[in-house]
């Protein structure tokens, strides 16, 4: 219940400091993307890079877990042979050293 209230305030706390940069920063820019020029507002502008970063960041993160859910397989992998060594092994007689 803590959590979804603390969670609840700190999304209103974003909330509010959007509305207000977007209050004190009215102006409109030309962004020139190289083939196309887009006009738009400035709250509107720093908003879309902002879900850019965070879908490049969404993008990366899937990546890295991708590289350790196929590290994890191999290592199980491995394991399961290396258990099975040592299982052999030990149902294998050793011969005396006399």
């Amino acid at each position: 219940m803590i959590r979804r209230i603390l969670l609840l305030l700190v999304l209103l706390l974003v909330l509010l400091v959007a509305v207000a940069f977007a209050a004190l920063n009215p102006g409109i820019v030309t962004v020139n993307l190289g083939w196309f020029d887009a006009t738009m507002q400035k709250s509107l502008l720093v908003t879309l890079v902002f879900a850019a970063g965070w879908m490049f960041g969404l993008l990366s993160l899937g990546v890295v877990l991708a590289r350790m859910l196929v590290e994890r397989r191999r290592l199980r992998r491995a394991l399961r042979l290396a258990e099975a060594e040592v299982s052999t092994l030990r149902s294998v007689p050793t011969a005396h050293a006399d």
